[in-house]
């Protein structure tokens, strides 16, 4: 009589370190735990957030994402990236600029986005202003980094889960928050605004222990802070 082939092994659930804010995947590496819900969104945590950058339609398209997510989870933004990518002519500033009402009507029937009319005139207004913020500076990146804040500027020794709980907006966000509300954005709060600084690199929110944390930091320090022109 044939032995009874054996039993499939049980998946092995991904060990989670809920107080440092941590979960470690099958391989072994710890990454902070808010990216553990699939593989998009861990590679979104190891290769993008955090990471500083100084290119100016990866910055408008993110000014816009997060605008798109008041209200939302940012993995439903990012599951949907390439759709907005798609439908926003990949984030160009000069070309969004110049969507009229037939782009709004477009969009508001594309379901790959989110169909929410105040936000798609929201980016169209800003890309709009980001016209105007280059005129004035060069460029959204030298505008924007002037809001980075210095090193050890109001940040926490140790960068944890409850450091960052406790700060949803810094000093730095309500200002860069301020001014773009002055110069007639949208959907541009601080607490959006913070969540911008962090995913951008303008400042470095891995908590203590994620594998991630020490690639952004070298990327951070090599990094040269955009200029006038």
């Amino acid at each position: 009589m044939p032995a009874k082939a054996p039993l499939p092994a049980e998946p092995q659930p991904i060990p989670v370190h809920a107080s440092a804010g941590l979960f470690t995947d099958e391989a072994g590496c710890p990454r902070c735990q808010w990216c553990s819900a699939t593989p998009l969104y861990r590679h979104y945590h190891d290769h993008e957030w955090g990471f500083p950058v100084a290119d100016d339609r990866r910055l408008f398209e993110k000014l816009c994402l997060e605008g798109f997510q008041a209200g939302l989870s940012w993995l439903t933004i990012l599951n949907k990236r390439e759709a907005f990518r798609a439908g926003f002519a990949n984030f160009e500033a000069e070309q969004v600029a110049r969507f009229d009402s037939a782009d709004v009507d477009r969009l508001l029937a594309d379901a790959g986005i989110v169909r929410h009319r105040g936000k798609i005139e929201s980016a169209i207004h800003n890309a709009q202003r980001v016209l105007e913020l280059r005129r004035e500076f060069g460029s959204l990146a030298h505008y924007v980094w002037r809001f980075a804040p210095a090193a050890a500027e109001g940040r926490p020794e140790h960068i944890t889960l409850e450091a960052v709980r406790a700060m949803p907006t810094t000093p730095a966000s309500v200002a860069l928050s301020k001014d773009l509300k002055k110069r007639g954005f949208s959907f541009v709060g601080p607490t959006t605004m913070y969540a911008f600084m962090q995913a951008m690199g303008l400042v470095n929110d891995h908590f203590e222990g994620c594998s991630a944390r020490a690639a952004a930091g070298a990327a951070r320090a090599a990094f040269a802070v955009p200029g006038p022109g």
